[in-house]
């Protein structure tokens, strides 16, 4: 099979070194290896799938990223430039952010308070500690977030605990935009979604890297999704990486073998 050409990820400069790029990162948690060796690598305005059955290190990996999990060993390199990332608010001032599976939403509060949390306007601005809350403020930026992302909530006053599934995942991902001026990563955003709901997610994926100029890590078990939103996509097998593929129809087999384990594919 002939080697891929490499090519320019839409919005990337010629020559510019990745938004994000993790080297060699390894991470035991006692005598299980979750990562063994991975490297990855982001180009901005890129949407990457990070494919993988479960157990193959894809969430390690992006907690890692994230600050959850600190590496034994390796490297994650920001703009070509090797990055500390200790924590949440660590990724957070790099640019991260994520939206994990569980959303990671409080259903006793509404949709300004989600998107705030930790991060609320205050008046005088820059005062947090000795300011007060700019509610107005907050509703109208959180209004104009969401109609960026066509996002239609039937109430901002609601608990999220009452909305839908396709609308709590609008409010993460939301959330997450709101804040990532890097890298978005997503963790399995479709399940346990309706068919429009799906669209919807699917559509916002498409349109982030051009709207809001971000890359994105995609995690999917869909084949379908990955074939659809992503640019290129990294598969992980026992918390290694066994392939890179260019995802398309074509390809899709591939993909699948990979992820079982029927066959090696190139290594980067």
């Amino acid at each position: 099979m002939p080697e891929p050409v490499a090519q320019t990820a839409p919005g990337q400069a010629a020559g510019a070194p990745p938004i994000l790029e993790v080297r060699n990162a390894s991470k035991l948690f006692g005598p299980v290896r979750a990562l063994d060796d991975v490297s990855i690598s982001l180009d901005q305005g890129q949407v990457l799938g990070l494919l993988g059955d479960n157990g193959a290190g894809k969430s390690t990996l992006i907690k890692a990223i994230t600050g959850v999990h600190r590496l034994d060993s390796g490297d994650i390199l920001i703009d070509g430039e090797p990055a500390v990332i200790r924590s949440s608010s660590d990724a957070r001032s790099l640019g991260i952010e994520a939206v994990y599976q569980d959303l990671a939403l409080f259903d006793n509060l509404g949709v300004v308070a989600n998107l705030y949390l930790g991060n609320e306007l205050t008046k005088p601005r820059g005062m947090r500690a000795l300011g007060w809350l700019d509610r107005k403020a907050m509703e109208k930026e959180a209004r104009r977030k969401l109609d960026a992302l066509q996002v239609h909530l039937p109430s901002f006053s609601s608990s999220v605990g009452l909305m839908s599934g396709g609308q709590r995942q609008a409010v993460a991902v939301a959330r997450a935009v709101a804040f990532a001026t890097r890298v978005l990563i997503l963790d399995e955003p479709t399940a346990a979604l309706g068919v429009r709901e799906t669209r919807n997610v699917l559509d916002t994926i498409a349109e982030l890297p051009g709207k809001y100029n971000l890359s994105i890590i995609l995690i999917s078990h869909n084949m379908d999704h990955v074939v659809e939103v992503c640019d290129k996509a990294v598969v992980m097998r026992q918390g290694g990486v066994v392939g890179h593929v260019v995802p398309t129809a074509e390809s899709m087999e591939e993909m699948v073998s990979l992820i079982v384990g029927a066959k090696n594919h190139r290594k980067e």
